[in-house]
């Protein structure tokens, strides 16, 4: 079926961005719902983009942004939140009940297409509140079965404005060394252009529906291997020191309190208990051919080069 109005939920974030711009390209409508349009203000410049002031937690907010669309996709994702049992009231917020409310809201509106992001490992028994919750999640959105509902679950996700090897990157710039948990743990990044080609390409194909859909890259790599090759791009290679367990869940302990927000927390180093990686290759009707890690290189140096320009122009008054 040929949709035409699209509601991406999460559309300003960093796979929103990318995803936004592709389903411009291909003629859709977007409307991008935000808390705060001046900082989404250079999705309002594409051409197509409708940006709309609401609050998707609240019911009238999420009919506002659901209203004249024919199809809604669901991005939005947290990684960290409180401890809890299950999970903590920030991933049930953002993991469960929004996803559910969103699944609602389709129905009410007459919106029978739903595309939703969930993540490599989901499962409502998983070892980490992330996992659990990103599962109930996916049953929430399962939970109305007039809705024509694909499911994504990527591995980390990497590109221009991640926070994940461009965190690492910036790190050795500034230490000696990089102390890290979980050193051997395994993951297959994915270039956030293929995430977003992904959701692209299904929107249309009714033979997505009812499917889960594992996304990851060609190639494995342990959590060392990535944080050596953000070093490398970043010019600054440390030393890496893999970390007991024991070790690492004191590091997580205190770097949940860094300021500006959690660094690395208990719940991520439980979440990587589970291999990161696909159960098998990437299903043939999404037509992707994801990218190596490679392309990372040269956007990690270059982002590493503006931040520095950008401190230098700061010193100078510019």
């Amino acid at each position: 079926m040929r949709y035409t109005g699209i509601c991406v939920i999460g559309g300003s974030g960093f796979i929103g961005a990318s995803l936004v711009n592709k389903l411009i390209e291909q003629g859709y409508r977007v409307r991008v719902p935000t808390r705060r349009a001046e900082a989404a203000k250079a999705l309002a410049m594409l051409p197509g983009v409708e940006l709309i002031e609401c609050n998707v937690n609240q019911p009238d907010g999420l009919a506002r942004a659901l209203r004249g669309c024919d199809a809604a996709i669901n991005l939005v994702g947290i990684l960290h939140g409180r401890r809890g049992t299950p999970y903590g009231p920030e991933f049930a917020a953002a993991h469960v009940a929004l996803p559910g409310a969103i699944a609602a809201a389709c129905e009410a509106a007459g919106i029978r297409r739903l595309l939703h992001m969930s993540a490599l490992g989901a499962d409502p028994n998983g070892p980490s509140m992330y996992l659990r919750s990103k599962g109930d999640g996916e049953a929430a959105v399962r939970s109305r079965p007039g809705l024509a509902v694909t499911v994504f679950r990527p591995s980390v996700v990497f590109g221009p404005g991640d926070s994940f090897l461009t965190m690492f990157a910036r790190m050795q710039r500034h230490l000696p060394c990089v102390p890290l948990a979980c050193a051997g743990a395994r993951f297959q990044p994915i270039h956030v252009a293929d995430v977003a080609q992904a959701f692209v390409n299904a929107l249309p194909l009714a033979e997505t529906v009812g499917h889960t859909y594992e996304l990851g890259g060609p190639q494995v790599y342990t959590l060392a291997e990535l944080v050596r090759i953000a070093g490398l791009a970043s010019g600054h290679p440390r030393p890496i020191i893999a970390l007991p367990d024991g070790l690492g869940r004191l590091q997580a302990a205190v770097l949940e309190h860094a300021p500006g927000g959690p660094l690395l927390t208990r719940d991520n180093l439980d979440s990587m208990r589970v291999d990161n990686v696909l159960g098998g290759p990437i299903a043939a009707e999404l037509g992707l051919m994801p990218r190596h890690l490679d392309s990372a290189i040269d956007y990690l140096r270059g982002q590493l080069f503006q931040e520095r320009l950008s401190v230098y122009r700061t010193h100078a008054g510019r």
